[in-house]
């Protein structure tokens, strides 16, 4: 069995429980023990429907799974999840970090409501220089490490990283510009007039001389600023010597620019250099898990999550499942500090020496700066999670607002609001955005390509109807049911009553016109505070003034606008930046630059001959021609 694989190859042995005898809960666990031996595995428990309630490992499965054949003794979650269970199922692994690995994939996979699951899992951003031009460019780099160069993070967030960028240009006058860029320029730009880049693009820096500020930019990164501050410091006495004013007072400016950023780089620990401090704080039966990024001695930022608890579990499961996943696709440092112990603490750390490819240490820390440094994630965790459950018990009160406003059953808890952009039916775009309990749900933000090629330009209603449908055929294929949290208790739609008519019909050809929805029009003024709201078959309403659920609505709307405007903008800016060349079979970004920087315009390259096409410098014999025939064609 591959680590990497989710679900059970066909060759592995799943043993699921003889339905001879409709048994459930601990009766039927305990019929289930005779079939088990000692191996380490999976193990899946099931409701009546066949759901997944639980996913869990065992180094022993019979040793683990008779833990639950016991009538009593079990905490309150525990035995309400035994209770439900109708069905088990078994995996067997050769090894306890596979069964950890699988176990995990399959939490991932199947969200079982009895696991800690987390939720929010976005990649981080790092800084990369750049080693594929003579002229390395810094620049900040997020995904798959695939570029050649040297990758310094993670950062916590894109700000973190653009301030530190920001600094480095200051002090190191590195370029940020593209290859492209580069190689079209004939003179200096903005940034070297305001001292934050050596221009080397014109030449007023020699590759060696650029190569010792890249040096000393990864020096920097690495945590060596001292050995950096000292060389400038003599470079500028030496300078001052020899009567070079100029180049001494810009030697000035980098040691004081350097000095700044050592100020400002938060808590900056001495005796750790590398490691992730991740500090968990529960309470009202929610978490919220702080990580701080520790790298070279400074701090990188921080970020906070809140997991899905698996309704009551404790902070040792909390923590072994959130480490589990949170490094699933990102390298753990050598050292993670917790502010709790973990199950299996064993099995972790070789879980993630494996992904590491060396040996990862977790300590729970008593004493000394790092003991400080977990106490300093754990009251930045305390007052997230303070700040997030009284967000939380507001968001509740607007909730209910809105449901007695709009005459809904129960408060929703999942909002959908639409809105299209376009220029003239150009470029046309449909977003649509998430809101529910814990505010807007930006992961589940859609952006909806119009592929309508019947449509009249600027066909708002056409538009809408491709978006909704596009929306409720997918729910519809994947939740014929309904029965997943993905289908909304509202739609919110920008217009009156023309529009929401439409989109009522549109929902009734689909088969889904049980969803409650409203549209949000402008009043007579079309003034903010003065909005109309429209249902299917009633009269518009309006609320007073300072109603809060009035500016919650408004809320709402403005940030579907925001993200379709800014979906629209950025289809815009891809179109102008388009060429013939990304359509030519073969020619990807690298093609594309060497092309424009050897021609200068892609109409030029359309005109150029074969023998031409050879000359550029990555471009093949074959793939001259490949070029020439796909502007020449032929007959």
């Amino acid at each position: 069995m591959t680590s990497d694989t989710p679900l059970p190859p066909p060759d592995t042995a799943e043993t699921p429980v003889p339905d001879a005898a409709p048994l459930t809960g601990y009766r039927l666990i305990q019929s289930c023990l005779k079939s088990l031996d000692a191996s380490p595995g999976v193990y899946r428990m099931l409701d009546a429907e066949a759901r997944v309630l639980y996913v869990g490992k065992a180094r022993n499965l019979r040793a683990r799974v008779s833990n639950y054949a016991r009538p009593s003794g079990h905490s309150g979650r525990i035995a309400r999840m035994i209770s439900e269970t109708a069905q088990m199922m078994f995996l067997t692994t050769r090894t306890e970090t596979e069964a950890l690995l699988l176990e995990q994939n399959l939490i991932k996979q199947l969200k079982p409501r009895y696991n800690v699951l987390l939720r929010d899992d976005k990649s981080f951003p790092n800084i990369l220089v750049s080693r594929a031009h003579r002229y390395p460019q810094i620049k900040k780099h997020r995904g798959k490490r695939s570029e050649k160069g040297s990758y310094f993070g993670p950062f916590a967030s894109a700000g973190a990283v653009n301030r530190t960028l920001n600094q480095l240009q200051r002090v190191f006058l590195l370029r940020n510009c593209t290859d492209a860029t580069f190689e079209s320029r004939t003179r200096p730009c903005l940034l070297y007039q305001i001292k934050r880049c050596s221009a080397p693009c014109v030449g007023y820096v020699s590759e060696e001389e650029y190569g010792a500020l890249v040096a000393d930019a990864e020096r920097f990164l690495q945590g060596r600023s001292t050995t950096i501050q000292a060389n400038l410091a003599r470079e500028m006495a030496e300078a001052s010597e020899a009567m070079e004013f100029e180049r001494a007072a810009a030697l000035r400016d980098r040691i004081k620019a350097l000095t700044a950023v050592q100020q400002v780089q938060g808590i900056n620990p001495r005796g750790v250099s590398e490691a992730d401090v991740v500090a968990l704080h529960m309470e009202g039966g929610q978490a919220c898990v702080q990580v701080f990024f520790i790298r070279a001695n400074q701090s990188w930022g921080n970020r906070d999550y809140y997991p899905r608890t698996g309704a009551g579990a404790d902070e040792a499961e909390i923590l072994e499942a959130f480490l589990a996943q949170f490094y699933d696709d990102k390298p753990p440092p050598r050292l993670i500090l917790l502010s709790h112990p973990v199950q299996n603490d064993d099995l972790v750390a070789e879980l993630l020496a494996e992904r590491a490819g060396r040996k990862v240490e977790l300590a729970v820390p008593q004493r000394g700066e790092k003991a400080e440094l977990v106490e300093n994630a754990l009251r930045n965790a305390r007052e997230s999670l303070a700040r997030k459950m009284s967000e939380s018990a507001s968001q509740a009160r607007l909730l209910e607002g809105l449901a007695e406003a709009f005459d809904l059953p129960v408060p929703p808890r999942r909002i959908e609001v639409y809105d299209n952009s376009h220029i003239q039916g150009t470029n046309a775009v449909g977003g649509m955005i998430v809101a529910g309990p814990e505010g807007l749900m930006k992961s589940q933000y859609r952006k909806f390509n119009i592929r309508g090629d019947s449509l009249t330009p600027g066909d708002d209603f056409g538009m809408m109807k491709e978006v909704l449908t596009r929306r409720f055929e997918r729910l519809l294929k994947e939740d014929p049911d309904r029965e997943g949290e993905a289908w909304p208790d509202l739609l919110l739609i920008d217009g009156g009553a023309g529009q929401v008519s439409a989109v009522a019909q549109i929902m009734a050809d689909l088969g889904v016109d049980d969803i409650p929805m409203v549209g949000v029009a402008k009043g007579i003024d079309r003034d903010a505070g003065k909005e109309e709201f429209h249902r299917p078959g009633r009269q518009p309403f309006a609320l007073r003034h300072n109603d809060p659920v009035l500016y919650f609505v408004q809320r709402l709307r403005d940030e579907a606008h925001r993200f379709a405007i800014g979906t629209h903008r950025a289809k815009r800016a891809k179109a102008v930046s388009a060429t013939p060349l990304d359509e030519v079979p073969g020619v990807g970004a690298t093609r594309k630059r060497a092309l424009l920087a050897h021609f200068g315009s892609a109409k030029a390259v359309s005109r150029a001959g074969l023998q031409d096409l050879k000359a550029v410098e990555g471009i093949s014999e074959a793939m001259a021609q490949t070029i020439y025939d796909f502007f020449h064609p032929q007959g």
